[in-house]
């Protein structure tokens, strides 16, 4: 990120404008990598069974086990999200915002995938019971999601559309849905 950004500390990453900015395609890209990752690494382990459908396809002698199921999920649910958020501002004829949007949530999942990071050097370097630390993830996750929302509907670049019904529906359509198509698909 250092060279992509050109030498920039997280402080002005962080305070940057879009007019601004260079390489936000990138930049975004290795954000949502990482946050995939370490996303896909951290719920892992509280994934009861891969399905068995999953588990015996084979591709040159491999199965995916539980890291990889996530992964693929994880993956999955971040790239139709992203698809859909583009065909929705490109359908409601607010296509320039987009780049704006991407953005602005490349910085949210900045800060989300260092929180992430921590998460996962806890979870796996120290003694911690995981039946309790499950309760904390899931009120960590919702709080970080309801941030999410306040944090796109009140930022500064208005990077959410200007009618309140569009905002409702985007709330609802790719927020709350592929959340919950997710929650379906990695824990039943």
């Amino acid at each position: 990120m250092n060279v992509i950004e050109r030498d920039a500390n997280l402080k002005d990453f962080l305070l940057q404008k879009y007019f601004d900015s260079s390489n936000n395609l990138p930049s975004w890209i290795i954000t949502s990598c990482v946050t995939t990752l370490t996303l896909a690494v951290l719920v892992s382990q509280y994934i009861p069974i891969v399905p068995e459908y999953i588990a015996d396809l084979q591709i040159l002698g491999y199965q995916l086990n539980k890291i990889g199921y996530s992964l693929l999920a994880i993956l999955f649910f971040y790239l139709s999200k992203s698809t859909l958020g583009f065909l929705f501002y490109q359908s409601i004829g607010d296509g320039k915002k987009w780049s704006v949007f991407y953005f602005t949530s490349t910085k949210f999942y900045f800060i989300l995938s260092f929180l992430l990071i921590i998460l996962c050097i806890v979870h796996y370097y120290f003694p911690i019971d995981r039946n309790k630390i499950f309760l904390y993830y899931i009120f960590f996750f919702s709080i970080v999601f309801i941030f999410k929302v306040f944090f796109y509907l009140f930022h500064k670049n208005n990077i959410l559309p200007e009618k309140w019904y569009y905002k409702f529906l985007y709330i609802c359509t790719l927020q709350i849905a592929p959340l919950l198509l997710l929650w379906k698909l990695l824990f039943f």
